[in-house]
């Protein structure tokens, strides 16, 4: 009976698209007819008379549109679809979310109080950051949230045929608005508009989102059958971060000015968002003392705010006389900029619910006080907290300066062995004198780190360090690495000598990145966990936070390994030292917070969360966790309250479960498993390796990617290489993602698998055998197999013959394809074998969405390949005026074929 269910669900999900796509693609065709463009709307995608076909650039605009649509119905149709399984299954069957999560938990025999308990134990951040990867202007992208607002309108049954008609017209206002608005970005967005963006999503989605996520955890726990009281006001705190702004890695425009405004943004922004929340509050709360009079809790309130007010105070007792409750509310409004902190605004609330409570208005006080505690506690004064970011070598660059302006022989610093680099550091770290007079100016690397550390230490001395982050270290290869960040937080009083030593007040945090890095792990962390001023800065914490011991906090990356090896090798070298550092940090008595730092394709590190989530090392989830949202996927996951509330439902509870899971369910671990694994991802990194060592290589890539159209287009504010040197290794991860999945090569989603299974089948059958069974039921397994299989999957061979044409080295182009193409034939059918059936039947709704974008993929490739042909060729000539007058057509084919492929890097 419930596979009938599913069935009938998918089915109506696939008929839900067919139907609205072509309900918006009449009104596109429409549109485009009453402005004057008949024979551009015949040639539609989907509806269309004609095959679609491009025959200027304005072609590719609707191309683009229509694809925009086709995004969004699919979004909705998920959305739905979801509705549609909770109506007919409830809360307990979708997967991921709390009612699943909930009913598993009590099969493994969890008692309904651990259960409560680790909820409330509980604490996600996820980080939003400004990676280049988002490729339409913030423009279109207010367009699109409209047009998904309608497209949820117009499914209400209450509207009359002449509403429904009204609604029609304006999508069709709205088609027009995108239709006329440019598809790619004019110009380089700056990080004024990259912080405006993510401070539309801090401002106006999630504190919205936030009582939907509450209730559906209640709601969830009553259909479980458990004791409401027994969760009474537990829920996972949900926090968030910000790189916008502080993000410096390769970022020269990310100044100390910009990090200052960032913070002074976020903070007015913050209260922003609870003044709106309290005068709501206040208009809810028109509770008159002659009904029931004020309990001495809110008179105690009242005076003392009162008494902080001062000569304000006698206009809010005018304004609202006899209404106490409003009183209070419009004098927290009236204080609210004063506040030290957000804890004793939240006291005050308290003392609103609990002066409810009394009068026997408890429903009030749950209902109305209790989200804006909630929100209070969720942003604070400072709605995402604020890490800053810089690259190791950077930082050793800037102390090199140091050290020569103090007189020190350290001009090659940066070329030290670790032996004399930690002798250094040790010494000077025991010292409290700067190496540079304050406000002295000793070189660029140095002047600009100093300055993005002084802006956090003087936000520290206003507002205390609730809205900062963490330092991170990009490229951590060695302990000293992050050692040389505390001598520079010295610098500007950031880290100060104590009767302990010195101590930093920012956590400092390893990124660690390549498969060396990640292979290094465990050595790095030790060294520096045990250093004596990462003791100390430990034990400071832990008094600011009353006693409670802090996480230590490792950020793991997953493009740069995946860049560095392929995606086997990088997504088993970071689940390795996952489970090293856990067991090296359990064995002291210490817990980790690891810091995802995933992108928004597989080979990022990207795939669905709840998967991600059942796939990490037993015991390495802790419930204190942090994951980046990059680029296009802040968009895809969070641009309504409906998606938004899904995405994050499923963090949260995904987060609980697991953790729960790692608490309390022996750990099972298949050693046999392990070394096969440990096999396959040698044998696909050298297969990988291989393929990036062939001779001519990187002039392919060069050629059959629109990789110089990428570093050219206006996408993100940061450039696309780290030092702008023309290298593999200096290429920014994105870029390179970018640049494979627009010419359909996918390649590093999959590339170097099919070669090491194949191996594996020919060499041992029943060690693959084994596999093919585990691809089933182990979690990681599992995961890394469907997310290749998604990138195997969009993979086109002919159309990445049509871009290997465009390569000028008739060898270096044959030998490669050559090798691309047998390697992708190679694992499709590994995958197919490992599966045991084809994708198609696997996976019909992907099936059916590839399918479906086809044919007008196929146009817009097309066109991408000719524009790209003569813009390189007018570059080559020496034509800078044609070559720039062709430009716009190579951007707007970029924007159109991450339309298509709904994914960028």
């Amino acid at each position: 009976m419930r596979e009938a269910t599913v069935t009938n669900i998918l089915e109506f999900a696939l008929d839900k698209i067919d139907a609205d796509l072509v309900y918006l693609m009449a009104l596109l065709r429409e549109m485009l007819e009453q402005t004057g463009e008949k024979e551009r709307a015949r040639r539609l995608p989907f509806v269309g008379d004609e095959p679609v076909c491009i025959k200027d650039a304005r072609d590719v605009a609707a191309l683009t549109l229509a694809f925009q649509l086709l995004n969004l119905i699919e979004e909705n149709a998920s959305a739905q679809a979801r509705r549609q399984r909770e109506e007919q299954q409830g809360l307990l069957r979708e997967p991921g979310l709390w009612g699943q999560n909930l009913r598993q938990l009590i099969e493994l025999g969890l008692s309904p109080e651990a259960i409560a308990e680790g909820i409330g134990q509980v604490s996600v951040e996820p980080v939003l950051t400004a990676h280049p990867t988002e490729a339409k202007p913030a423009d279109v992208l207010g367009q699109q949230r409209q047009l998904y607002l309608l497209l949820v309108r117009r499914e209400n049954q209450m509207w009359t045929p002449s509403e429904q008609e009204d609604i029609g017209d304006e999508i069709k206002a709205t088609l027009e608005r995108l239709w006329r608005t440019s598809k790619f970005m004019q110009k380089r967005p700056d990080i004024a508009d990259e912080r405006q963006n993510a401070l539309h999503y801090l401002r106006n989605v999630f504190p919205e989102v936030l009582p939907w996520l509450d209730a559906r955890l209640r709601h969830a726990w009553v259909e479980a059958g458990l004791d409401p009281k027994l969760l009474g006001e537990r829920t996972p705190e949900l926090r968030f971060g910000n790189w916008i702004g502080g993000d410096r890695d390769g970022h020269p425009l990310v100044t100390g000015d910009v990090t200052r405004e960032t913070l002074k943004e976020f903070r007015r922004a913050a209260l922003d968002v609870h003044r709106d929340k309290l005068e709501k509050l206040a208009r809810q709360l028109p509770l008159s003392d002659v009904i029931q009079p004020a309990p001495p809790v809110l008179r105690a309130a009242l005076e003392r705010m009162y008494e902080r007010l001062g000569d304000e105070a006698r206009a809010l007792t005018k304004r609202f006389p006899g209404e106490p409750w409003r009183q209070f509310v419009h004098a927290m409004i009236a204080w609210l900029e004063r506040y030290p902190n957000p804890r004793e605004l939240i006291a005050d609330l308290r003392a609103l619910a609990q002066s409810l409570e009394e009068v026997g208005a408890g429903r009030l006080a749950r209902t109305s006080v209790t989200p804006v505690v909630r929100e209070v506690k969720t942003f604070g004064f400072h709605l995402a907290a604020l890490d800053v970011r810089q690259n190791s070598r950077y930082h050793d660059r800037a102390l090199a300066q140091l050290l020569t302006a103090a007189g020190i022989d350290g001009e090659d610093f940066p070329d030290w062995d670790e032996a004399r680099r930690r002798e250094l550091l040790d010494t000077e770290l025991r010292s409290a004198r700067p190496l540079a007079p304050v406000g002295a100016s000793v070189g660029e690397e140095a002047d600009k780190t100093l300055a993005a550390l002084r802006a956090l230490a003087e936000v520290r001395d206003q507002h205390g360090m609730d809205g900062l982050g963490s330092l991170i270290v990009s490229m951590t290869r060695n302990v000293s690495d992050l050692l040389v960040v505390y001598l520079l937080a010295r610098e500007v009083g950031l880290a100060r000598m104590t009767p302990k030593g010195l101590v930093c007040d920012m956590r400092v945090v390893p990124l660690f990145e390549t498969l060396e890095d990640l292979e290094a792990a465990p050595r790095i962390l030790e060294g520096f966990v045990d250093h004596p001023v990462t003791q100390a800065s430990l034990a400071a914490m832990a008094e600011r936070a009353g006693g409670e011991a802090p996480h230590i906090e490792v950020m793991l990356g997953y493009s740069d390994s995946c860049k560095d090896g392929g995606i086997l090798a990088s997504q088993w070298a970071v689940r390795c030292a996952q489970e090293k550092l856990h067991a090296f940090l359990s064995a002291r008595d210490e817990s980790v917070r690891f810091f995802h730092g995933r992108g928004g394709t597989v080979s990022r590190g990207a795939g669905p969360t709840h998967r991600f989530l059942e796939a990490l090392p037993h015991g390495s989830l802790t419930g204190q966790v942090r994951v980046t949202e990059q680029g296009e996927t802040i968009t895809q996951k969070f641009a309504n309250r409906i998606t938004a509330t899904y995405n994050l439902e499923l963090l949260l509870a995904g987060v609980a479960a697991t953790t729960l899971r790692h608490r309390f369910a022996p750990p099972s671990r298949d050693e046999e498993l392990v070394q096969l694994l440990d096999r396959l991802a040698a044998s696909s990194r050298d297969a990988y390796r291989a393929l990036l060592a062939e001779e001519g290589f990187f002039g392919y890539f060069g050629e059959a990617t629109p990789i110089d159209a990428l570093e050219v287009a206006h996408i993100g504010s940061r450039p696309p290489r780290r030092t702008g040197r023309r290298s593999l290794e200096d290429l920014r991860a994105i870029p390179w993602v970018f640049s494979w999945n627009q010419s359909r090569h996918y390649l590093p989603g999959w590339y170097g698998l099919g070669t090491a299974l194949e191996a594996l089948a020919q060499s041992d059958p029943a060690a693959f055998s084994k596999v093919a069974a585990a691809a089933a039921t182990d979690p990681f397994l599992r995961y890394v197999m469907k997310n290749v299989e998604g990138a195997v999957a969009s993979t086109a061979l002919d159309i990445v013959a049509q871009y290997a044409a465009l390569v000028t080295d008739p060898q270096a182009r044959d030998r490669i394809f050559g090798l691309v193409a047998d390697e992708h034939r190679r694992t499709v059918t590994i995958i197919d074998t490992l599966f045991g059936e084809p994708l198609e039947r696997r996976r019909p709704r992907m099936w059916r969405t590839l399918q479906l974008r086809d044919e007008g993929l196929r146009a817009i490739h097309t066109f991408q390949i000719d524009v790209l042909r003569e813009w390189r060729a007018r570059k080559a000539a020496g034509d800078t005026t044609g070559a720039e007058a062709v430009l716009p057509s190579v951007l707007l084919s970029l924007n159109a074929v991450a339309s298509g492929l709904r994914t960028t890097g």
